[in-house]
């Protein structure tokens, strides 16, 4: 089957998906986006996190046929012509990213927690990254980035 969406601002069509094929898979296999990360495949870790339609997924749980005719986003989507989202830059001005794994699934949900909640507070951020796992920080660094863009954002704004 061929599925035609839109991926970071451009169509993009994929052809000889089958039907169980995942987004993920679609996304990193056929479309050369490997941002989003293949971990646990049961929307356990957070990892192939992305906008669909404007809402975060797993994209390991989501079958490339469903988005047809829709909206993804991808985290190299996250960055705009002038640059790194301020959450990416953020992320690196920390150093939470460490070995990289979780971290394109991180930048997605803290990107949506900042649009929606510009100002979250230490309880309202890890609430929204708890569908994240990582395995190699304690989460300080990630948090500490999180509030460094929603600063920046705040002093942007």
């Amino acid at each position: 089957m061929r599925v035609t969406f839109t991926v970071n601002g451009r169509e993009e069509s994929a052809d000889g998906v089958w039907e169980g094929e995942s987004l993920l898979y679609v996304l990193r296999e056929r479309l050369g986006l490997p941002g989003s990360k293949n971990a646990c495949e049961q929307g356990e870790c957070g990892s192939c996190t992305v906008y669909l339609d404007g809402e975060p997924v797993c994209s390991c749980l989501v079958a490339a046929g469903q988005a047809e005719g829709r909206r993804v986003r991808t985290v190299e989507g996250l960055a705009g012509e002038d640059g790194l989202d301020p959450v990416q830059e953020a992320f690196v001005a920390c150093g939470a990213v460490q070995c990289g794994f979780c971290t394109p699934g991180l930048l997605v949900q803290a990107h949506d927690l900042l649009e929606r909640l510009p100002d979250p507070s230490d309880a309202e951020i890890r609430e929204a990254l708890a569908g994240n796992l990582c395995r190699c920080t304690g989460y300080e660094k990630i948090l500490d980035a999180v509030r460094l863009a929603a600063a920046r954002k705040g002093a942007a704004g």
